[in-house]
């Protein structure tokens, strides 16, 4: 199987680590070839604090979807999150040298390259440059200016910034892993091509991704992306809670939460306890369910006023910006019973879980339906993307290779053809003086009889 047959996702998480490999069906769904997962050792709440452990993470997980697919891994498109990530919003414009000729990706190309020369703040670096609307000279609200003719382009864009150190330990690994970094996504981003649909998009939509070490955020509207945010909390932070509230080591704690944990107390008995081994002979400790749900509660609250700030901050509640679709949780951390009633409840929009196997095609087991896998098939997803786009792009190049060479060979068979009088007036000039010189050479009636005269008194003689 050739490389350019198939795609991987890298998701780097602060829990996990994430290998995806896969390829596009006939049907245009994702088939999945395999799948690497180990545990994150070096990631603390999206930001890479220990190089060689997450290195070492990397090439278990790599292995592993390896091992899998039966394919060889060379190129990744990886995530990034982490609370250095900001956004803004910016508007740029350029001036076309050939308004009679139409708008073509280059111009946007050359739009985006201006907006990529913007000053950042001392150690920030620009990882998107995601335009929302065009302009084209008085025309406003465009969605797609390709094909369009005007002198001046103008767009808003989303950028989305990140700092320059985080970037490049991130690089790093990956390059240290043996790998080639193919794009580097927003994991908010990346969730959102897995577990959005166009409609939601249209609607309104915010996309809240519950990971280990953060919360990401991506707000939509009418198909372009709004507002994009990372809270630096995540379901790593409601097991510290539940270790410390109940004294017991992470171990047990990550283990409570995922079996037994809820968001509501409300709904959990009094009466019902759970037992935690001791420790080295240490008695048996026992745990009430609703402690455990009050633990978890508080700390998933906090999450969700954050979540709403950043939904006022947009003006989500604003008429005009609603967010029609609601709210989708996804990521691991959503996978906690009752959060979605806990969600509706605090933000006041209706909200469903986002299951990642939409788009995936040969999922029997149902092994990748879990939100927590959403990120790295949307990484999977953009690496598909970028895949099918240099594609076209080869295609297009070797079209305009074959329309030259036509054009050379036409004018070849033009000027041959221009030429072909000449040479025949050659061939014929060289074909005419040997018989001419053959007509001149044949002796004439007169000089026939003078000869027979001369040769007859030469006779007599």
């Amino acid at each position: 199987m050739e490389n350019q047959e198939y795609s991987v996702g890298l998701d780097i998480g602060t829990t996990k680590i994430v290998a995806i490999v896969g390829r596009r069906n006939a049907h245009g769904k994702i088939e999945i070839l395999g799948v690497g997962k180990a545990k994150s050792l070096g990631v603390h709440k999206g930001i890479v604090n220990n190089i060689s452990q997450t290195i070492n993470s990397i090439k278990a997980a790599v292995a592993e979807a390896q091992s899998s697919s039966g394919v060889p891994i060379h190129k990744v498109t990886v995530g990034i999150a982490g609370k250095h990530i900001r956004s803004l919003q910016h508007s740029d414009y350029i001036m076309r040298e050939k308004p009679d000729k139409f708008i073509t990706d280059d111009d946007i190309e050359a739009l985006k390259d201006q907006v990529k020369k913007l000053v950042m703040l001392p150690g920030e670096e620009i990882i998107h440059v995601l335009p929302q609307e065009y302009k084209v000279d008085s025309e406003g609200e465009i969605q797609e200016p390709v094909g369009m003719h005007g002198k001046r382009l103008e767009a808003n864009f989303h950028v989305v910034v990140g700092q320059m150190g985080s970037i490049r330990n991130i690089a790093r690994c990956v390059r240290e892993a043996g790998l080639e970094m193919e794009a580097l996504t927003l994991e908010p981003l990346a969730s959102s091509e897995a577990v959005l649909t166009k409609e939601e998009k249209e609607a309104g939509v915010a996309i809240v991704d519950i990971g280990g070490g953060t919360t990401d955020i991506a707000i939509f509207k009418d198909n372009i992306i709004r507002h994009t945010c990372v809270i630096p909390y995540g379901g790593g932070i409601i097991t510290e809670d539940i270790k410390e509230g109940c004294s017991i080591i992470e171990k047990h704690a990550e283990q409570l939460k995922v079996k037994f944990g809820s968001a509501v107390p409300e709904l959990e008995k009094d009466s019902t306890f759970v037992t935690i081994p001791g420790l080295h002979g240490r008695p048996d400790k026992e745990i009430s369910l609703k402690t455990l749900a009050q633990i978890i509660n508080a700390r998933v609250e906090e999450i969700l006023e954050m979540v709403n700030t950043e939904l006022k901050a947009y003006g989500a509640f604003e008429q005009k910006k609603k967010l029609i679709a609601g709210i989708v949780l996804t990521g691991g951390g959503s996978n906690l019973k009752h959060l979605r009633q806990l969600a509706n409840y605090t933000t006041g929009f209706d909200s469903r879980i986002g299951f990642a196997n939409e788009y995936v095609a040969n999922d029997k087991n149902q092994y990748l339906k879990g939100p927590e896998f959403a990120t790295s098939i949307g990484l999977l997803m953009e690496s598909l993307k970028i895949r099918d786009k240099k594609a076209v792009a080869v295609e297009e190049e070797v079209e305009v290779e074959v329309e030259t060479k036509v054009e050379q060979n036409e004018e070849e068979i033009n000027s041959n053809v221009g030429s072909q009088p000449q040479m025949t007036s050659q061939v014929e000039e060289e074909l005419k003086a040997p018989v001419q010189t053959a007509r001149s050479s044949k002796p004439t009636f007169g000089q026939s009889l003078m000869e027979k005269v001369k040769k007859f008194f030469e006779e007599v003689e």
